[in-house]
């Protein structure tokens, strides 16, 4: 299943034949290379590498470096493994520039990327926890969790408590979306809804798991 690799560019909204408002997130497709190809034999596993967003050769490892030289590939910013099937790799070489026109509109894909960071957060706004009293006998305590353990037994806090602390800045997928709609000339995928992630960042799409 070959996915691409996508920056945000925003939302905007488009209109139905009826008038209908739907709201979209524009996705910009940067040049999206394969890489390289592992094959069963020689990695034990089947996958296809694509890399995307040109990226200065100051700014890259050793290693990388090597690796798109060996390949002769200009560099580029990120790297995605995408498993696939015998009948998938047909076609496909080193080099090979995936566009836009691995989706079609209407289809329903996943969503990948990485969630906005809000920081440390209290346990009403990271859990959604319900605020104490205002009033009667409370001063201080209106957004505090509350008791978070027992006394002798068991004596401690169970592991997995929810509480304070980081929230936001994990990766998150977001599954069966729909494509509104391609723009060819201009490499724009317009997914309906929300996705993961601020403008500006890198997301990864492919066709839906659970369709």
């Amino acid at each position: 299943m070959i996915g691409l690799i996508v920056r945000k560019e925003g939302m905007s909204r488009l209109f139905n034949d009826e008038g209908k408002s739907i709201p979209v997130t524009i996705l910009k497709v940067h040049s999206n290379i394969i890489s390289q190809i592992k094959l069963m034999k020689k990695d034990g596993y089947q996958a296809i590498q694509v890399s995307a967003i040109d990226k200065s050769e100051k700014k890259q490892n050793k290693a990388l470096i090597g690796h798109f030289k060996k390949n002769n590939i200009s560099f580029k910013k990120l790297t995605k493994e995408f498993t696939v099937k015998d009948s998938e790799l047909e076609g496909l070489d080193v080099g090979s520039e995936l566009n836009v026109e691995l989706f079609e509109e209407g289809q329903l894909v996943d969503v990948i990327g990485t969630t906005k960071g809000k920081g440390f957060a209290g346990t009403v706004k990271r859990w959604n926890f319900a605020t104490q009293d205002a009033t009667h006998g409370n001063s201080l305590a209106h957004r505090k969790p509350g008791s978070i353990g027992q006394c002798q037994t068991p004596g401690r806090v169970w592991k997995g408590k929810k509480m304070s602390g980081h929230m936001g800045h994990v990766q998150q997928t977001t599954q069966n979306l729909t494509v509104q709609k391609i723009d060819k000339e201009n490499n724009f995928i317009l997914i309906k809804g929300a996705v993961p992630g601020p403008n500006g960042s890198e997301i990864t799409i492919q066709p839906a798991i659970k369709s």
